[in-house]
């Protein structure tokens, strides 16, 4: 396992956003005759489980087909057809997606109108358990999570960038949680680039120390403590996957196994060797930490 994928929303912390379902789940089935033209008061991810439809949406087409996922913008005007004889099938799932409580999380992002999802094998039986097990008139917990899987890896795939300049000027408290978000998420998400960290500061628009420190109250970490934290993520990941140490440590950017070792200890808690065999462990069934709930905290006691 020599390669650690970082998620685009791998520096945000879950506390810091808020996924609500406006609306149970629309179980589409239309037959060939159907069309579309309306707007939404909030965003609307659809993905299609058979048959094909067209959309027009701000001017581009879009053509749906099995296992393609689009997402229309809270208040977009779109107009759609079938293009099929096999009914067009699929979910609908009206929500918003929150950060900090204020921020449309949407908004702040330049997404691609529609991918095909690239994982659409496994992705498939969760949209089609979702499709069948939606509640008519309500929403539920276990909707909530299924759904949050289903967007992430929508996001994953559209996401092309950052709109900074969506939340206002720098004297917005907002404006200062997002540039921190979005610093987190460069970091978290390129850990092994040696300029990650002076780039990300210096490209939010606040000085750089005063920047750092508010980083610190609402991540938990300095960036340059964090930058290091992910990297001792990937090399867990690769531990767990059964990289021996010292290549863990080269493929997470340490050229001295030793000064790895020492970071390691340092902010997991527990030496290289030590991790390997509380995870070895952990898959023969018992808890890395000795606790009968099963839980698995950092630092581990030694």
């Amino acid at each position: 396992m020599e390669k650690i994928e970082h998620s685009i929303l791998t520096g945000i912390p879950m506390s810091a956003m808020a996924l609500t379902l406006t609306r149970s789940t629309i179980r589409m089935q239309h037959s060939h005759t159907w069309s579309v033209d309306k707007s939404n008061s909030v965003h609307d991810l659809i993905i299609c489980l058979t048959g094909s439809a067209r959309y027009e949406v701000e001017g581009e087409v879009i053509d749906m087909a099995p296992g393609r996922a689009m997402l229309l913008p809270a208040d977009t005007w779109f107009t759609g057809y079938s293009t099929s004889r096999e009914d067009y099938t699929g979910i609908a799932q009206h929500f918003t997606l929150d950060l900090y409580g204020r921020l449309d999380m949407i908004a702040q992002m330049n997404l691609k109108k529609a991918v095909t999802l690239a994982r659409w094998e496994m992705m498939e039986q969760l949209a089609r358990y979702y499709y069948d097990n939606a509640p008519p008139y309500s929403t539920t917990l276990m909707q909530h999570h299924l759904f949050m899987f289903l967007l992430i890896e929508f996001i994953e795939q559209a996401h092309t960038g950052w709109r900074e300049q969506s939340v206002g000027n720098v004297g917005n408290p907002d404006a200062l949680s997002f540039s921190i978000m979005v610093a987190a998420s460069q970091i978290a998400a390129d850990p092994m680039n040696e300029a990650v960290v002076e780039e990300t500061v210096n490209a939010a628009p606040y000085n750089p120390d005063y920047f750092k420190r508010e980083f610190r109250k609402r991540i938990g970490w300095t960036p340059d403590k964090f930058q290091e934290f992910k990297r001792m993520e990937r090399a867990m990941g690769l531990m767990a996957g059964g990289c021996t140490v010292k290549r863990a440590a080269e493929l997470s950017g340490y050229s001295d196994a030793y000064y790895f070792s020492r970071m390691f200890k340092r902010y997991i808690g527990i030496s290289p060797q030590g991790y390997q065999q509380a995870e070895k462990r952990h898959r023969e069934g018992a808890f890395p930490r000795g606790e009968e709930d099963g839980r698995l905290i950092y630092p581990l006691t030694r």
